[in-house]
């Protein structure tokens, strides 16, 4: 999911750090990327940050070894990448002060957020900024009328995957106050694509699989027959075979500077 998301959201991760670039510290020499996944953020933020270290911080060990292995592929030489395997919800590790750190949909997953705050704070060189970058809704890629079922699937998937808690995460900008950083800035970017890009089908279908697997038993029957009809790639109707995907996202990212 996460690797699709990057290929399918390429531009909205180009320009989100792009946003972070003209909000940091001039050539900055350290980065730290806090829960890094697959490491699509790291390798974005390497390219966008040409010379500067990346340490790319995760707990998954088979994670940073995918990331490890796709570095050289993005053009990330090996001096350039430090990957640390660690549980920041235990401890912060053991690293060297950073002058940038980015935390993309990845606090809101932490414990005790505050306390990580207040660790990326103290982690931050002195003027170093925290760009932290949450999605807002589930992306979405369907019509309303699919031609078979109901209309309003997707939105009727969301509103039970809301209720379930998937991607909350509150206004940040009072944590990071309380964490002893200034916000200088808050920017909502959005994304909309008529037809979708390629792999936007794969990236459908991975989330629609997540929907039928995980909430089978809050939609309705109808809502689950005409999943297995989408989910089923033989079908003419299926989501990889469908020309009529569009792609809409919204995130949001705040930009704050240690004081």
């Amino acid at each position: 999911m996460l690797d699709l998301d990057a290929e399918v959201f390429g531009p909205l991760l180009d320009e989100l750090t792009d946003w972070v670039r003209r909000h940091a510290p001039e050539a900055p020499r350290r980065i730290a990327d806090v829960g890094a996944g697959t490491g699509t953020g790291s390798l974005a933020l390497a390219r966008r940050f040409e010379g500067a270290e990346i340490v790319a911080i995760d707990r998954s060990a088979v994670l940073l070894d995918r990331l490890r292995a796709a570095a050289p592929g993005a053009g990330l030489a090996a001096e350039r990448l430090r990957v640390v395997q660690a549980d920041l919800d235990v401890a912060w590790p053991s690293i060297e002060p950073v002058d940038v750190a980015w935390a993309a949909s990845s606090l809101h997953h932490f414990a005790d957020p505050d306390h990580r705050l207040r660790d990326i704070h103290a982690a931050l060189n002195p003027g170093g900024v925290l760009a932290v970058v949450e999605m807002d809704a589930l992306p979405r890629f369907l019509p309303d009328d699919l031609g078979i079922g109901r209309p309003g699937l997707e939105a009727r998937c969301h509103e039970v995957a809301a209720q379930a808690g998937a991607n909350a995460h509150p206004d940040w900008r009072p944590h990071l106050e309380r964490a002893g950083f200034a916000t200088i800035a808050q920017h909502t970017f959005t994304v909309e694509a008529s037809p979708a890009p390629p792999g936007a089908g794969r990236y459908a279908r991975a989330l629609l699989g997540r929907f039928r697997a995980a909430f089978a038993d809050r939609l309705a029957a109808d809502d689950l027959d005409t999943l297995d009809h989408l989910l089923a790639d033989e079908r003419p109707e299926a989501l990889l075979n469908r020309r009529n995907l569009t792609m809409r996202n919204t995130r949001t990212a705040w930009a704050a500077r240690r004081r």
